[in-house]
């Protein structure tokens, strides 16, 4: 709450008297003319009280009104108000809004009542449901409990297309999946990075998102790209990517098929291996990265299914079994980990990896070709007692 001044200062210095000496006349007179001066003395003493009683009053009147309580609804209020809190917004602003809207009687009501409530310093930013003429300290009990927030948190996990996102905010939001759909398409307006080159596929930043009651779709998914550029700026990705000589968006690519490949601790040895075989030209890779994952991609398929012979002959860019290096861009959204995990490889040799247990993750890596073949040996007996390949 705002202090108030009275305004009520020291009386000013007043200026120093000068005594004059005056002589005594040894023979005073009467003055013609003069008469006693009571009268006029009078009348002036009359018209300072005066004044000095109408200024009073009008002080007090002042100093009454502002020491009253501010003005304040009695009630539980009606209707129903969707209010905002911004990030940053102080006490002060909130109790300003919450006039404008009709909430409040008074932003000193509010105030006061934030200087008399301890949670009040916990506000979360978001939405809440208020009503009209509310009065003040209970329309901060509403804001100063976060579960009174209006919201609806959609948690979108690593490792999902584009076309998978979409999907998943149709399910989890009023919004159908057309409409996510097409603002896909609308790349521009979600925010990427030039590098980018428009497509949206893994810029999607895996998260819990708060859906607000003023949210779109095109709001949505720009919040995820917003997402991925925190991500991208705490893991360095630009100056990491110039160090080891790849551009942003390939070190984006490289962390997309780590996040298709593998988890945990095998993610830095997976993008060893990756960049080993990017650096082999000959033999035994020839600089072919035998992902299966982009094969799936380039099928446009669920990216972990098994693959089968036939499905090595797809003409598609994307199929690093024909094609060697990077395919042209990510094929799904890599989380914080895939990311660390491309730009900080693992120290190793390795040129092949095998997972052997697909329930557990367990996973094998080779520096030569034979002990690959073993490790794929392995991996074959795993499938034969198991439902999971």
């Amino acid at each position: 709450m705002s202090q108030i001044g009275l305004g009520m200062g020291d009386e000013p210095d007043r200026p120093e008297e000068h005594v004059h000496e005056e002589h005594d006349e040894p023979h005073p007179e009467k003055r013609p003319g003069r008469r006693g001066g009571c009268l006029p003395v009078l009348l002036v003493l009359v018209v300072v009280a005066a004044v000095l009683g109408f200024g009073g009053k009008l002080a007090y009147d002042e100093i009454s009104a502002r020491l009253a309580p501010a003005p304040d609804f009695d009630g539980p209020g009606t209707g129903e108000v969707l209010y905002e809190v911004k990030d940053g917004a102080t006490s002060t602003q909130i109790g300003r809004e919450l006039k404008s809207a009709g909430v409040v009687a008074s932003v000193d009501a509010f105030t006061s009542a934030a200087l008399d409530n301890e949670e009040s310093r916990n506000i979360q930013v978001g939405f809440y449901s208020l009503k009209k003429e509310m009065k003040a300290a209970e329309a901060l009990d509403v804001l100063a409990d976060p579960t009174n927030r209006v919201r609806n948190q959609v948690t979108v996990p690593e490792g999902l297309r584009a076309v998978d996102v979409a999907e998943l905010l149709g399910e989890k939001t009023d919004f159908p999946r057309r409409q996510f759909t097409r603002a896909l398409e609308n790349a521009s307006a979600l925010g990427l990075p030039s590098y980018a080159e428009g497509n949206p596929e893994g810029y999607l930043f895996p998260a819990t998102y708060e859906i607000g009651p003023k949210d779109n779709p095109q709001s949505i998914l720009r919040k995820m790209v917003d997402r991925w550029r925190q991500a991208a700026q705490d893991a360095g990705l630009e100056d990491g990517a110039e160090k080891l000589g790849f551009t942003p968006a390939e070190v984006m690519t490289i962390a997309s098929l780590v996040e298709a490949e593998g988890r945990g601790d095998d993610m830095a040895r997976i993008s060893r291996v990756l960049h080993n075989r990017l650096e082999t030209k000959g033999a035994p890779t020839f600089g072919k990265l035998e992902v299966d994952a982009t094969v799936n991609y380039a099928l446009g398929r669920n990216l972990g299914v098994a693959i089968s012979p036939d499905d090595l002959d797809v003409d598609s860019p994307y199929n690093t079994r024909k094609n060697p290096g990077l395919p042209p861009g990510p094929i799904e959204a890599p989380g914080d980990e895939a990311i660390r995990a491309a730009l900080q490889p693992a120290d190793g040799d390795w040129l092949f990896y095998v997972t052997v247990n697909l329930r557990t993750g367990e996973t094998k890596f080779a520096e030569d070709y034979d002990e690959f073949l073993r490790y794929k040996a392995e991996y074959q007996k795993y499938c034969e007692t198991s439902d999971a390949c």
